[in-house]
């Protein structure tokens, strides 16, 4: 997915046992200094692709929280009638430094990339794509798709003894799931309860959705070295002293051992987590970097690849620059990179206030 967020989010501070209808109060001890404990992270809508198309709601980077975890970004969108309209259509674009996890509750989406994959995502089944150095590709809702598309896409920042490796693409539909009394978690990432995703990650982390059946609260172990944060897909959800808004993360932070949610029959939540990620980032559009120097050369490797005419272009692997190469089968020009902006590109901490 293409990042076009020009704008910080919002972010609203959640006390514990203060919203309405929500379950008790929290049971994390204080947190580090300058950190709140608990957030509810507002998102902000973006045009996926434009003006005229789909809108997404996207809650991190928030304006003062930009990670949980490794977890930089998160994309949450419908569900939307596609039926008529065009739906998903994001054409091919790079990325460097990321790991992107595409995850649906309804609908289908093509995805294509320059490794040529060219695999299906759809509900319950995990598509993960490793950037590495560079890699290219495009998502699209196909033209037989189903008419309701509702789903999240968020990245996973690579550590820097990964960062710069080979790109890779893995499809995942037999992921575990464990049952219980008041519903079901499928484990997208990382451990749980004593099983493990089969989904390659650089970072310890924790990835996983919660379908709830209404019959009291859904109790999940959690880790507690790791920072946690619940993304709302269907509502109502509460966890832990706190409404979530669909669309809405709710920042957990460190500390705790079981997380409680609760909600309707058909209720779903994605449970995010990891260590906290102490590398500082620069993020800009689709390129996840360290530093200034490294974002321009990124911008400038996919912009040579772009100017090659489409005649001379290979279907798949490297051309130009000969690190993000072209997507085989998607017929669309490539996206063009926004221009830098006039200043200075600082890499920035997980959280603003550290």
């Amino acid at each position: 997915m293409s990042n076009v967020e020009t704008r910080p989010s919002e972010q609203t501070v959640c006390a514990p046992g203060t919203a309405p209808g929500a379950p008790g109060p929290a049971q994390a001890p204080a947190p580090p200094a300058a950190e709140p404990d608990i957030e509810l992270l507002a998102p902000r809508e973006v045009p996926l692709g434009g003006p005229r198309a789909m809108p997404v709601q996207r809650s991190l980077p928030n304006r003062e929280r930009r990670m949980v975890g490794a977890w930089c970004f998160a994309d949450f969108y419908g569900p939307s009638d596609v039926a008529d309209g065009p739906g998903m259509q994001v054409p091919p674009h790079p990325h460097t430094g990321l790991q992107t996890v595409s995850w649906l509750v309804e609908g289908e989406v093509a995805h294509k990339d320059s490794l040529g994959s060219d695999a299906a995502v759809r509900p319950g089944e995990l598509n993960l794509m490793t950037a590495g150095r560079g890699i290219a590709h495009s998502e699209r809702s196909p033209g037989d798709r189903p008419s309701i598309l509702h789903g999240v896409q968020l990245w996973v920042a690579q550590p820097e003894a990964d960062r710069d490796g080979p790109a890779a693409f893995e499809h995942h539909a037999d992921l575990p799931d464990l049952q219980g009394a008041a519903g079901t978690v499928r484990l997208i990432a990382g451990e749980m309860a004593g099983e493990t995703s089969p989904a390659r990650f650089f970072s310890p982390l924790l990835g996983a959705e919660a379908v709830l059946v209404g019959d009291g609260p859904l109790r999940l172990p959690l880790e507690p070295e790791f920072e946690h944060a619940v993304l709302c897909l269907i509502g109502p959800v509460g966890a832990d002293g706190c409404d979530v808004p669909v669309g809405s993360m709710l920042y957990l932070g460190r500390g705790r051992r079981e997380l409680a949610l609760n909600g309707h029959r058909g209720s779903r939540a994605l449970v995010i987590g990891g260590t906290p990620f102490e590398e500082d980032l620069v993020m800009f559009w689709n390129f996840v970097g360290r530093s200034h120097e490294e974002i321009v050369a990124a911008r400038e490797a996919w912009e040579e690849e772009r100017a090659v005419p489409r005649a001379d272009r290979p279907d798949s692997g490297p051309l130009g620059s000969e690190r993000f190469g072209g997507v085989p089968g998607d017929p669309a020009d490539p996206l063009p990179a926004p221009a830098l902006p006039n200043a200075h590109l600082r890499p920035r901490s997980r959280y603003k206030r550290r």
